[in-house]
């Protein structure tokens, strides 16, 4: 068994214990803070993160996967002041975050365009895993990439292409976003086989906001992890309903291929707070621990099939043998 890469440096696999698969620390909007006056207070942010993350790990969850990339205000530094006072692993990805164009800096940065005759998207992704994020020294232990209602537009398609290409060199897996009620994940796994990826590395994210068990199963049987990763976000789909999609595929033996998360995050400037508190006050890091986990069992999912979807189907997906 080979190791995997955290935010405080490399670990055994076989020691990340029961791990979210898709989460964040914080979900920022840079350009904006630097600007106007957003009430940002990052002291307060990092202690308040702190706080999350210990409670998390006292709940029982060794791990998470922070899926935060550029394009979501990826600070790596950030994270590193949390992760030096937590227990709890993180691990933290590279990649691309958009549903549909790429900021003008990469418009003429194509492989026609340059020297080196490759994309700027592939050299930038493969930095982070051969030099460290930043400058930090941390490095990624997955790939992350996003298809959502408005499909495969040119740039959405390029940093699918970009991470795939990636991901052949460096054998780490991807994790994306879906539109789920769309079908993305078929339009991603058909770009990703052109490029020779293993869909057996590939999560496709936020498969748990649909309960169609025809998409799931396709999913499933060309190879890839289902993320069923917003527990907790009940207005895309009600917790009930998310519980007994997971049942009805472990039923079927299907546990092997599903991951549990929340999609949450320890700060994120997208809504106004009260309009997260009153929406959806259940997305927040323990809802599977304290919640979810209970309503499966009492649905009839065993231990098994618990442990399989926590512990070792996330130890499989983010084992990366040696190297980097």
């Amino acid at each position: 068994m080979g190791q995997v890469n955290t935010v405080r440096g490399p670990v055994d696999a076989a020691g990340l214990g029961p791990t979210l698969m898709h989460e964040h620390v914080f979900v920022r909007s840079p350009e904006i803070e630097s600007n106007w006056p957003t009430g940002w207070d990052r002291a307060s942010q990092v202690s308040r993160a702190v706080d999350r993350l210990s409670e998390l790990f006292d709940a029982g969850i060794g791990t998470i996967v922070d899926l935060t990339v550029p394009g979501l205000g990826r600070d790596v530094e950030l994270v590193q002041e949390v992760a030096a006072r937590v227990e709890l692993n993180i691990v933290v990805a590279t990649g691309y975050y958009t549903y549909d164009v790429l900021p003008h800096y990469f418009d003429l940065r194509l492989p026609a365009m340059r020297p080196s005759g490759t994309d700027a998207l592939d050299d930038f992704f493969l930095h982070d895993f051969e030099e460290g994020i930043a400058g930090t020294g941390v490095r990624p232990g997955i790939l992350k990439c996003c298809t959502d209602e408005a499909g495969l537009t040119p740039a959405v398609e390029r940093v699918l292409r970009a991470v795939a290409r990636v991901h052949r060199k460096t054998g780490f897996p991807i994790s994306t976003h879906t539109h789920a009620p769309s079908r993305r994940g078929l339009e991603q796994q058909r770009v990703f086989s052109e490029e020779g990826v293993d869909l057996s590395r590939v999560v496709v994210g936020h498969s748990g906001d649909s309960t169609d068990l025809a998409y799931l199963s396709a999913l499933m049987d060309a190879g890839s992890t289902l993320g069923m990763d917003r527990f907790g976000v009940d207005v895309y789909c009600p917790t009930a309903e998310r519980v007994e999609t997971v049942a009805k595929l472990c039923e079927q033996g299907r546990a092997g291929q599903m991951v549990l998360s929340h999609d949450a995050s320890c700060h994120i400037d997208w809504f106004d707070p009260e309009l997260l508190a009153a929406s959806v006050p259940n997305w927040h890091f323990l809802h599977i621990s304290r919640d979810v986990l209970p309503a499966l069992r009492e649905r009839g999912v065993g231990e098994n099939d618990i442990t399989t979807m926590l512990v070792d189907g996330p130890r499989r997906i983010l084992d990366h043998g040696p190297g980097y």
